[in-house]
């Protein structure tokens, strides 16, 4: 993971390509995390009870060891020069899992973590949790209207309502 985390930052910094997608599991994961002291396969632990604190401990496990791999994605971006700054002053980076929780399958309150400015796009060291529940469609419109798109609804407009105030 780290080559490859490693492979996609230097192809940015070489000007081979300006997207990469790194995408480390699959939906229903059967990857055992044996290298971080857990034998159960991920999928297994995700359908658990709440009630069951050893498993939930082993996914917030697995959850750190993926937060550290995004970590390690920011700082290598961090530590090259662009500009006036550095690539992830330039860059956005996006973290995201596909289910708000695996044992109910439940699409709501799913964190979306961005890393990075975006040219100035976006501000960081912020943790934005909205009123109203938004669809990660808006997110999605946020993001194109950065990028210069002038976008109004992204996917199914049935589950978009806009862009995102405040990022």
């Amino acid at each position: 993971t780290d080559l490859m985390i490693d492979l996609a930052v230097m192809s940015f910094a070489c000007n081979l390509t300006p997207v990469a997608s790194l995408q480390l599991s699959r939906s229903v994961s059967n990857v055992h995390f044996g290298f971080a002291g857990i034998n159960s396969r991920h999928h297994d632990l995700s359908h658990e009870s709440d009630d069951n604190n050893t498993a939930v401990e082993q996914i917030v496990q697995i959850n750190r060891w993926y937060a550290s791999k995004f970590a390690r994605v920011l700082e290598r971006m961090k530590e090259i020069p662009e500009g006036d700054g550095t690539m992830l002053d330039n860059t956005v980076v996006i973290w995201v899992k596909e289910l708000g929780k695996g044992n109910s399958h439940t699409r709501n309150d799913m964190p979306f973590i961005i890393g990075g400015k975006g040219g100035g796009a976006f501000d960081t060291g912020r943790y934005i949790q909205y009123a109203t529940p938004r669809s990660h469609n808006d997110m999605l419109v946020s993001l194109g209207n950065a990028f210069g798109l002038e976008l109004t609804t992204f996917g199914d407009e049935r589950f978009c309502t806009g862009p995102l105030t405040g990022l």
